[in-house]
């Protein structure tokens, strides 16, 4: 309400400046200079003709004048006054001249030029205040606001409140978050056998899995209010900025307490201190320090949960994580297909879904898919369902909102040559072909030569379920299907492109972690010779090297090139035994552009009757 006052105070100022400027304006622009001269000069000017107009009052005498001499442009005309003198045969001189009008003009009273005088003041005053005393106070309050926190409150709405029933696929993750919620329901419960509820809760997780959503459940669950902000807003250029806005955003909490105060993207101030970049003085170590202290300092702050979420602890400073700051870690893992179910069932609420739905294939056809993604797959295909004016959500839809977000739209737009149509068609046929002839490897759910996102053709593999360790059988499977398409390029055309180049970067990458990661070579054994990620200090890591020998780096490039060569010579060796079949998915492919997981059975059940 004052806010209200205050702006229509603010307007009606502005509206009296502008009018008293533009009658200043006014004023001005219908003014003219007047040059003063002696009543003699006025008098003989009077007698020489040079005189036009005259306009008399009592105590003053104006009017225009020809100026004696003629210039290039003919004579100038100015404007003239001059005080007058008693002189009772003025009117009888101006009839005898050649003046053409002569008149009186009213005498202007003090008031009016008391008036006149005042408003300039007036104008003066309004506009000092405006542009320079006002400014003074907005900067004054910017000033005090700048240490404040930008923390947003979020009111407890019961039509708009997130709880539990809305998060699903981290039931682990929910169970331990329980407990937090009965703490801020019931602290005296806790209490009363003197434990302590954990300070913080730190949320680790991969993008997308529902970390913020997690933390909004808890405080609707507790119904209590929820202070959101993001790390990278107490950083600013000045130092000591950002820890003041943590000191200010834990006395709001603690004001409102019980409360709970969540931070996402912990790791934009709470990375390790003095990586070998700035000094003690670093704004964002400043306001890690202030974290920390608020966290575990000598002033408790009861009733109060501060929940952080990141997707790099790896970069976290070790004081954050230990106990009594951050209590608990809670991993939130992506979803397996029964939590993806889950997940599609929340989304699905509000979309009109056809009767061919089955949300229990969706998730199974949606392997390694968090949260995100899903609610971006249902939307996907709502979008597509209302482009092509239908009345509800289909399967089809859906499928193709699979694609969309695991490999991009497609551009069907793109012109591509029938020779190079043939070429994609031949190559995702050899990878199709490998991952059917070899047993073990992931069923093949669709191939396609139609361009989406950068690939101009992909094999859709999609495992019947979720796996969580991969054998080594399991990546030499997916070596060979990965040169599967190389393979078949260079047996039909005698010629390679350049098509395999993702490929054959997933291939080696592959290779290289076998041996450097995994331990599977045996020339080199059970060894990691892969460091573990850590941040940069200085000239450290030029001084430590790559942490293994000469010799041994050339051992791991000879394993690699090893491994790479006898999959690439398996692979040939069985594309070369079943050419007929590459054939008959190529030609299907070319016809179709796409092809089905149950047409690609039907054709190899055929070639094998």
């Amino acid at each position: 309400m004052n806010s209200g006052k205050r702006n229509a105070k603010q307007l009606v100022l502005w509206m009296a400046a502008f009018l008293l400027l533009l009658i200043l304006f006014q004023n001005l622009k219908t003014t003219q200079f007047e040059t003063e001269i002696p009543y003699s000069s006025f008098k003989h000017k009077l007698r020489s003709g040079q005189i036009s107009e005259v306009t008399m009052r009592p105590d003053l005498i104006r009017g225009l004048f020809k100026e004696a001499e003629r210039g290039p442009q003919g004579q100038k005309t100015k404007r003239f006054r001059t005080f007058p003198l008693p002189d009772p045969d003025l009117v009888k001189d101006m009839d005898a001249s050649s003046l053409s009008v002569y008149k009186g003009e009213q005498d202007k009273t003090w008031v009016t030029a008391v008036l006149i005088n005042l408003g300039w003041v007036i104008l003066f005053f309004i506009l000092w205040w405006v542009f320079v005393i006002r400014q003074v106070q907005m900067g004054g309050k910017q000033a005090m606001s700048f240490g404040r926190s930008k923390a947003k409150l979020h009111k407890n709405d019961k039509k708009k409140q997130t709880t539990f029933k809305d998060v699903a696929g981290v039931d682990e993750a929910k169970e331990e978050l329980e407990e937090i919620v009965a703490f801020l329901k019931d602290p005296a419960k806790f209490q009363r056998l003197g434990g302590k509820i954990p300070k913080g809760v730190l949320l680790l997780g991969p993008p997308g899995t529902g970390k913020t959503l997690l933390a909004r459940a808890v405080a609707g669950e507790a119904d209590v209010p929820f202070y959101s902000a993001s790390g990278s807003e107490f950083v600013e250029m000045f130092v000591g900025v950002g820890a003041s806005r943590v000191r200010d955003l834990f006395e709001q909490a603690k004001k409102s307490a019980p409360a709970v105060i969540f931070i996402d993207e912990l790791d934009a101030v709470g990375r390790s201190r003095f990586a070998g970049i700035g000094g003690g003085h670093d704004e964002r170590e400043q306001t890690l320090n202030q974290i920390l202290v608020e966290l575990d300092g000598f002033e408790g702050k009861e009733g109060v949960i501060l929940i952080a979420a990141t997707n790099r602890p790896d970069v976290l400073d070790p004081a954050l994580l230990r106990p009594g700051r951050f209590d608990r870690h809670v991993m939130v893992s992506p979803p397996d297909k029964v939590g993806r179910e889950q997940i599609l069932e929340i989304h699905s609420k509000g979309v009109k879904l056809g009767k061919d739905i089955d949300l229990q294939v969706l998730a199974r056809r949606t392997p390694g898919f968090v949260g995100a993604d899903l609610a971006n797959l249902i939307n996907e295909a709502a979008l597509l369902a209302a482009r092509r004016d239908r009345d509800d959500v289909s399967m089809a839809e859906m499928e193709e909102a699979i694609d969309r977000v695991m490999a991009g739209p497609s551009r069907k737009s793109r012109g591509i040559s029938e020779k190079e149509k043939k070429v994609i068609a031949y190559h995702e046929s050899g990878h199709t072909l490998v991952a059917k002839l070899i047993p073990g490897t992931d069923p093949v759910h669709k191939v396609s030569i139609i361009p989406r996102g950068p690939a101009l053709g992909y094999t859709l593999q999609l495992p019947l379920e979720d796996t969580y360790l991969t054998t080594k059988t399991d990546i030499t499977n997916r070596l060979c299907v990965l040169m599967g398409g190389r393979v078949a390029e260079e047996i039909v055309f005698g010629e390679i492109t350049t098509g395999a180049t993702d490929d054959l970067n997933k291939a080696t990458a592959y290779a290289r972690k076998m041996i450097m990661e995994f331990g599977m070579n045996e020339k080199l054994g059970p060894i990691a010779y892969k460091k573990e990620a850590g941040q940069v200090f200085l000239g450290r890591d030029i001084v430590e090297g790559q942490g293994f020998s000469e010799a041994t780096a050339e051992l791991i490039d000879n394993e690699v090139k090893r491994i790479i060569k006898e999959t690439y010579a398996k692979v040939k060796g069985m594309l070369d035994k079943n050419r007929d079949l590459l054939e008959t998915i190529a030609t299907r492919l070319i016809e179709k552009e796409v092809v089905e997981g149950d047409e690609l059975d039907a054709i190899l059940a055929g070639a094998k009757a």
